[in-house]
């Protein structure tokens, strides 16, 4: 069978992967099988199971808990857009944002549990990726939550080629008289779990259910907590993103497919009621709504209660204690919830 060039991109993974060793054991950790024994499960999704949706899918494969994962996610704009000649808007199918690889159905995993996603490896699955600016859309423009007079920016796609040896990303301006180059930071744009009560929510949204986060600690090295709403968690992830600046402004990171390589635990009831992120030296929360004050409000609040968890301190100590230890980078302000994300650094925790 001759493979054509979107296959061979998509097997990539299995050809080229190895294996990540474990960095330092993380706090909240339970692993349910040693590295010796971990089951492993490779998978890259034709185009035709990609999905659209957190929740409302069936499951494409089952996981078993401490199972690990190596695969591999297209790019927010299904592949199809390529350089600044393909405009999302005359190439993209309504409703085909931020393609999903998923859904997997955790076995054992019920409401009141808590999935575990550690993050190994995440590695461009390209040599290049896009950026795009499109008319309601983006920070500084209009759009149809905040409406004004005035005509829409043009849409606009920068292409970006990666340079691995360098770990940068480098494009030109529209003229081809300036050149830049972003340092290369994979990360994925979309982690989450199916909601509650059997809702399907778009993949451009985000939530207490994890998704459209948009968030730079969505990285390797990194665990990610998200609660389990109906059996299985119902795990998806994709919007791969090899750079990002802070906020989002334009709409879109630097955008592009990826290979995957996380392993899932099973947090048996412990409830997460909203994201939280974890390494070796930080603790993080992320709140998600608008307005972008009230994405702060979740994600300070659920600080709180985290450090409460851990150190057993009372109220309104753990209050005054995030309060003066906080960083709350604004992760962007563009999806139709907002995300703001709360970091504590853990030498810093009451003692």
């Amino acid at each position: 069978m001759i493979q054509t060039q979107e296959s061979k991109e998509r097997d990539a993974p299995f050809r080229t992967w190895r294996c990540a060793s474990f960095g330092p054991a993380l706090a909240l950790i339970a692993s349910t099988a040693q590295a010796a024994d971990r089951v492993t499960l490779q998978y890259v999704p034709k185009p035709s199971e990609l999905r659209y949706t957190f929740g409302g899918a069936p499951p494409i494969r089952h996981l078993k808990p401490g199972s690990r994962l190596v695969s591999w996610s297209e790019d927010c704009f299904d592949g199809k857009v390529k350089g600044p000649e393909t405009l999302p808007s005359k190439v993209v199918l309504p409703g085909h944002d931020n393609p999903q690889t998923g859904p997997f159905y955790v076995d054992g995993a019920e409401p009141g549990d808590t999935l575990a996603i550690r993050i190994l490896k995440l590695e461009p699955g390209r040599d290049y990726g896009v950026s795009a600016f499109g008319p309601g859309f983006g920070a500084l423009n209009g759009t149809d939550r905040t409406a004004m007079l005035g005509a829409d920016l043009p849409e606009t796609v920068w292409r970006y080629e990666v340079d691995r040896a360098k770990g940068m990303v480098r494009t030109k301006s529209r003229d081809g008289r300036y050149s830049w180059e972003v340092p290369l930071a994979p990360f994925l744009g979309c982690l989450g779990v199916a909601p509650a009560s059997g809702e399907a929510r778009s993949t451009l949204v985000p939530g207490n259910f994890g998704g459209n986060m948009d968030c730079p600690e969505v990285k390797a090295g990194n665990t990610v907590y998200l609660g389990v709403n109906i059996p299985g968690g119902l795990l998806s992830f994709g919007d791969g993103h090899f750079a990002m600046g802070e906020g989002e402004i334009i709409g879109a990171a630097v955008e592009g497919a990826m290979n995957v390589e996380l392993v899932v635990d099973l947090l048996k009831k412990k409830s997460t009621t909203w994201p939280r992120i974890e390494n070796a030296d930080w603790i993080m929360s992320l709140g998600a709504a608008r307005p972008l004050e009230d994405a702060a409000r979740i994600a300070f609040k659920d600080m709180v209660q985290w450090i409460r968890e851990i150190t057993g301190i009372q109220e309104m100590d753990a209050y005054q204690f995030v309060s003066q230890n906080a960083k709350a980078p604004i992760v962007q302000i563009v999806d139709p919830e907002y995300t703001v994300l709360v970091k504590i650094e853990k030498k810093r925790l009451p003692h």
